[in-house]
């Protein structure tokens, strides 16, 4: 009997193929043969993280999104996007205090369990989005209602703010760009419109930023496109910049799609004053910063320009070449039998893992991914599986 291989397209993880196994090996022994090295990353480590790498993950912002602000003191390193995203609210929010959190639906499906651990079952928001982002005019009736409600009489926290933390009234979680599932890319209007509504309604914009390496130019004759601005760039600047100390916005970045996601090592930026006070989140103050050894592996490949020339000369002629065979397959087969494509699919950048197209009414998402298992051996999501559930 001939085995099937399937062909898992549902899992957000780096091909097997793709990983930079032989980068990561040259940075290890340089690290592990050089005493200056190799003892201060295999001790403790300061709370903000491994400097080398602060100062090489600003340098590189720097050069891609020409952000002259962009320095170490923005930069806090993390245990990965997922594990920073529950320090953060661990630090800034309180579960009695802060009120809600939005979510861009359809949303990243693994998020909703990390915001009910921290004590928001029952309030998390779905918010819609269209080819331009999230819906604003939808957002703000959601806050202002709850802001009416409450009545200028809001809970008093329960957790006692440490040095340099404060707690927002309200969360707002997003995917900016390529985002998981949709693939959209919010526009520099939306983003702009974002930014004075967490200032308004003191919520904080949390964006995973973690495509944002991941794209390409959609022809091969036009030059690409200058970089759209982050959303934390926009508070650094937008109306003469953030109106507290701690700013409304933070970028929540990766390297697990960019070099490989057992690394479990990432990165926050965010104003000076909010990355003091996440570097003081319990965890660790008391076990030093996360993924410290990691941390200085990585640096190694800033430093010396691999991971750079690996993304460039390696992931994206890869990424691009199976984004656009999927595409092409997708109008070949599919469009005829009355699928849609969602997100800007023809636009001037492409990137991001996912495609996301909705079936005709007449076919059933889950009975469709049955089928597509059992058949043929393709693993896909149905979009039940991106809901928000509040």
């Amino acid at each position: 009997m001939v085995e099937i291989t399937s062909i898992d397209l549902l899992r957000g993880w780096p091909s097997a193929d793709l990983l930079p196994t032989s980068i990561l090996e040259e940075a290890l022994k340089r690290v592990l043969n050089d005493p200056a090295l190799s003892t201060p990353s295999l001790s403790y480590g300061d709370e903000p993280g491994y400097e080398p790498l602060r100062e090489s993950i600003a340098t590189w912002l720097l050069q891609q999104y020409n952000t002259p602000w962009t320095v170490p003191e923005r930069i806090c390193i993390s245990g990965g996007a997922s594990q920073n995203l529950a320090c953060i609210l661990q630090v800034f929010t309180d579960p009695t205090y802060t009120r809600n959190v939005y979510l861009v639906a359809p949303t990243y499906h693994l998020v909703c369990r990390i915001f009910e651990d921290n004590g928001f079952v029952g309030r998390l928001r779905a918010i819609p989005e269209d080819d331009d982002g999230v819906d604003i005019a939808y957002l703000e009736a959601s806050l202002a209602k709850h802001e009416m409600e409450s009545n200028g009489s809001d809970q008093k926290a329960t957790k006692r703010p440490q040095v340099a933390q404060k707690h927002y009234k309200n969360i707002i979680y997003t995917v900016p760009t390529f985002s998981n599932p949709s693939g959209r890319t919010t526009s520099l209007d939306r983003r702009q419109q974002l930014v004075r509504l967490a200032r308004k309604y003191d919520a904080l914009i949390i964006a995973d930023d973690i495509y944002d390496f991941i794209q390409w130019n959609s022809t091969d004759t036009n030059p690409p496109p200058p970089l759209i601005p982050r959303i934390v760039d926009i508070d650094h600047v937008l109306d003469g910049g953030p109106t507290t100390p701690f700013g409304n916005a933070i970028s929540n970045a990766s390297f697990s799609k960019i070099l490989a996601p057992g690394l479990r090592t990432g990165w926050t930026e965010a104003t000076p004053t909010f990355i003091r006070g996440l570097s003081q989140c319990g965890s660790s103050v008391s076990g030093g910063a996360p993924s410290q050894f990691v941390a200085s592996v990585i640096a190694q490949t800033l430093r010396n320009g691999t991971l750079q020339d690996h993304i460039e000369k390696v992931l994206i002629p890869s990424y691009k070449r199976r984004y656009q065979a999927t595409l092409c397959a997708i109008e070949r087969y599919l469009l005829p039998l009355g699928v849609v494509l969602e997100g800007k699919t023809k636009g001037p950048m492409q990137g991001g893992y996912f495609v996301y197209f909705l079936l005709p009414p007449c076919i059933l998402a889950k009975e469709f991914v049955l089928r597509a298992s059992q058949d043929e051996a393709v693993l896909i999501a149905d979009g039940n599986m991106f809901e928000v559930h509040d």
